[in-house]
């Protein structure tokens, strides 16, 4: 009777991790996370420093069902946003599968921001957003041999999202955006990008 039962409890302390990482690794090839991220331009806006979000929220919501004209120009920069790069998802292979746009825009305030619009892309593990310089990385080489930028953890495997690129890095010489697997090294999604003509 002994035996069995420091078998079973061996057995326990064995699967219980295995399960776990089982769970981790194939969770989301079941799982999709939808997100739906506005257009950025809203951090053009000045907001007092002593209102709180509530506050905004509320005068936001109040300005929202007045029923004016409005005779002041609309604010400066609202509308000045610049394509600089765009491309579309492709799928990596037969299991790896991505739609939808990958967009670099120029901010008013001069920052760039990395836009992914109406976007699908198979669910995987610790999956990253990176810029990268190659045209159209084909694996794992392509992707670390001219240089990477991460931008970090996909947000969602669906939906409008912005990553924020970093003021070092210039935009002119990023020429794809992938959807990569950290733990594995594959990549899942490809945009390859064109200058905005």
């Amino acid at each position: 009777m002994r035996p069995r039962r420091l078998f079973l409890a061996f057995a326990l302390l064995v699967l219980a991790p295995l399960a776990a990482v089982a769970w981790w690794l194939g969770s989301p090839l079941v799982l999709d996370k939808a997100v739906e991220e506005e257009f950025p331009l809203a951090t053009t806006a000045l907001v007092p420093e002593s209102m709180t979000r509530a506050e905004v929220e509320a005068v936001m919501g109040t300005m929202a069902k007045l029923d004016q004209e409005m005779l002041e120009a609309a604010a400066q920069g609202m509308d000045s946003a610049a394509v600089i790069k765009r491309g579309e998802f492709r799928d990596a292979d037969s299991f790896h599968k991505g739609s939808g746009a990958a967009i670099i825009y120029r901010l008013p305030d001069g920052t760039h921001v990395l836009r992914l619009e109406d976007f699908r892309v198979t669910n995987g593990p610790d999956l990253h957003v990176l810029l990268v310089k190659h045209a159209d990385p084909r694996g794992r080489e392509d992707v670390k041999a001219q240089g990477d930028v991460d931008l970090g953890k996909l947000k969602g495997n669906i939906g409008s999202q912005n990553y924020p690129i970093p003021n070092e890095i210039d935009p002119a010489a990023l020429n794809s955006v992938v959807i990569y697997c950290k733990p594995f090294s594959v990549i899942f999604s490809v945009a390859p990008l064109s200058d905005a003509g």
